[in-house]
């Protein structure tokens, strides 16, 4: 069975940096565009940015641009998010999905359902 796992979150002031993982085991992503997504407290899950199967286009939310890089290695089955410049407003737990297609945001079904993501809390 086929499942991600996200790491990396934590506590950090405005202005620090994190940098989440995602793992997955189960099942390659390799030949899938991935994607992060977030949830903040009392909102609804958003989609934050997208990679394509070979990590050769990127594209993410106007919020997030400059700040957050995503990238991915697909030797190790793993999809990153960089982010600096962190804002109050970026704490969220983060989560991973695979995408139906690169520019969807839509999560594929086979993939099961979300993990438990990630807790990012940033500080002002």
């Amino acid at each position: 069975q086929v499942q991600l796992v996200e790491s990396g979150g934590g506590l950090v002031e405005a202005g620090g940096s994190l940098r989440l993982s995602c793992a997955a085991s189960g099942r390659t992503t390799s030949n899938y565009p991935m994607g992060w997504f977030r949830q903040a407290p009392g909102k609804e899950r958003e989609f934050a940015a997208a990679i394509s199967w070979n990590g050769g286009m990127t594209y993410c939310i106007d919020s997030v641009k400059g700040r957050f890089t995503i990238s991915r290695d697909i030797a190790k089955n793993t999809v990153y998010l960089q982010m600096n410049s962190l804002k109050p407003e970026d704490t969220a737990v983060y989560y991973c999905a695979a995408l139906e297609n690169y520019g969807s945001k839509v999560p594929r079904p086979d993939f099961g359902s979300w993990g438990r993501g990630t807790q990012v809390t940033v500080s002002s």
